[in-house]
This record gives structure tokens, C-alpha cells and sequence, in this order.
């Protein structure tokens, strides 16, 4: 779902957009993807079936209850939703309160607040997870938090979407972002020659290194969730301004931006293919602390 390459998170619908510091000190841009709230829960795409059973099964619930979720930075509620429709019981965590209300009204409960400042009350859960949003938590008060409030044998899991767009319309975005936002928070760059999804990987890596540094942990596994999608003009125009990269420019600049990815898609035919991945990094809580 314009995120760091090397912290996964909420933003990371483009390839490769690198904030210049660590993303979680942005707090602006994390909570600027309220202004739009109802565009962003139409737009954004959901989250593989099999990723949403996988993390289930792996969080090992008390049989006869619903598996008890912590959705931290729930937003929309879009991963929410699909974890209540397969039988669990969510609470969502989220700090910008137009996205929240947003969540509520869909049927969430959400509280707001951020994970760092979150009161659990005692409350315990078979699985906490981030869909799209780990970065924007502190990497050294998420794990340790995450461990203080999964039960044993439950599981901490961060995972996002991560979209390869075609050559050259992720040349047309860069070059059209760099010209409005020369000093922006995100490093737009396609001359790595690194693909998005190699990007992540070390991303995840990193995250990992978290999580064993903050103990109780088991070791940390990465899965991967492979899948395309065909876009339409109006319907990438439609996700792009939901993005980070975006959500913090000036409304003019940002139309100059969506003018040029739109004559873009109109040279490509009106419509591209995009190769996407999900990916997702798995940590069982252990008796240990």
C-alpha cells in the first residue's frame, strides 16, 4: 500500500517511495489518509482470504470463542471487516478519528488512540495485526506492546499490499511528484533498478530484527500472497490520491499530479495490468518475556 522500502506499512500503493526519516516520526502524513475517509475504504484493495485464514489458524484461539483481534491501525476497518466476517471478535486501534468514525460506522469498534498510547486494560488477544500500517508505529514500543497483550501461543502479524505499477507509469508518477514536491517527505525514485517486492523483503527483514530484539517472541516467519489486477483509468485515479505520497500535498498539486498518471494511462490504452504482492511476517508468542 509511497511507503519506506524498508518499513512496511499503511502507504504502500506505489513502487518505490521512500520517506526520507523514519516513517513513524511522520506523524502528518499518517494521519492525513482521514481526508477522504469513504474514498479510501472504497478504493483500497482487500486482503487475500488465505492470508486472513492463515493468520487466524496461526493465532491459536481459546476453543469455543471467537479468536479475539487487535486490528492496530485499523483505518477504514477494510481488514477489520474481513476478520469479523470470518467469525472473530475486533477491536481496532487507530489515531485519526475521521478514519475511526469511518470504521464505526461500518460496524468496528475502535478506539482512538495510537498503539503507543493505547490502555489494553487487561485485555488480551489470540492475534494482534497491522494491515498496511506497522510503519507508522515505533519499531522499538510496537513488538514489546504487542507482546505485553497477546495471550500464549497467540500471534503478532504485519502485513501489506505491495504493487509493482508498469515501468512507465511509475516513471510518469515520479517524475510528475518530484516537479510538484521537490522537498516532500518521500524520496521517489525508480533508479534502484530494486523491484518493490525485493524492497519489502528487507523491510520485513528489519521488522523482524524488532521483534527478536524485543523478546517473546518465536522466530519470525515470512509468507507471500502473489496475485494481478486489471485497472482502469478511473479506478487507479481513484486509488492513487488515497496514498500517503498524496494524501499530504495541496489539493492543486495534487490534481497536477493525477493530470499527468491519467495521460499516462491514456498512452498505455486507458487501462494496465499490475502485478501485486501481499506480504506477511508471522510471530508466535512464546511463554517467554
Amino acid at each position: 500500500m509511497p511507503t519506506s522500502a524498508s518499513n512496511p506499512g499503511r502507504d504502500d500503493q506505489q513502487e518505490p517511495h521512500r520517506p526520507q526519516q523514519q516513517p513513524h516520526r511522520h506523524r502528518q502524513v499518517a494521519e492525513s489518509f482521514g481526508v477522504d475517509a469513504p474514498r479510501y475504504d472504497r478504493a483500497r484493495p482487500r486482503y487475500p482470504d488465505e492470508l486472513v485464514r492463515m493468520i487466524i489458524d496461526a493465532g491459536q484461539h481459546v476453543e469455543g470463542r471467537a479468536p479475539r483481534v487487535l486490528d492496530v491501525g485499523c483505518g477504514t476497518g477494510i481488514a477489520a471487516r474481513q476478520f469479523q466476517a470470518a467469525g472473530c471478535e475486533v477491536l481496532g486501534v487507530e489515531p485519526d478519528a475521521r478514519m475511526a468514525r469511518f470504521a464505526r460506522s461500518s460496524g468496528v469498534d475502535v478506539e482512538v488512540v495510537t498503539f503507543e498510547d493505547w490502555e489494553p486494560a487487561g485485555r488480551t488477544f489470540d492475534v494482534v495485526f497491522a494491515a498496511t500500517a506497522w510503519h507508522w508505529v515505533d519499531p522499538v514500543v510496537g513488538p514489546g506492546k504487542a507482546a505485553r497483550v497477546l495471550r500464549r501461543g497467540g500471534v503478532l502479524v504485519v502485513f501489506s499490499h505491495v504493487f509493482e505499477l508498469p515501468g512507465e507509469l511509475a516513471e510518469s508518477f515520479a517524475a510528475s511528484y518530484r516537479r510538484v514536491a521537490p522537498d516532500g517527505p518521500f524520496a521517489v525514485d525508480r533508479a534502484s533498478g530494486r523491484s518493490a517486492v525485493r524492497m519489502y523483503l528487507a523491510g520485513y527483514a528489519k521488522v523482524a530484527g524488532d521483534i527478536r530484539r524485543a523478546g517473546g517472541f518465536a522466530e519470525p516467519k515470512q509468507s507471500r500472497f502473489d496475485w494481478r489486477r486489471e485497472f482502469t483509468r478511473a479506478q487507479w485515479l481513484d486509488v492513487a490520491p488515497t496514498t500517503g505520497v498524496l494524501t499530504h500535498l495541496s489539493a492543486s498539486a495534487r490534481a497536477r499530479v493525477l493530470d499527468d498518471l491519467g495521460a499516462a494511462i491514456d498512452a498505455m490504452g486507458g487501462g494496465f495490468t499490475m502485478s501485486s504482492t501481499t506480504l506477511a511476517l508471522t510471530a508466535i508468542r512464546t511463554e517467554s518475556s
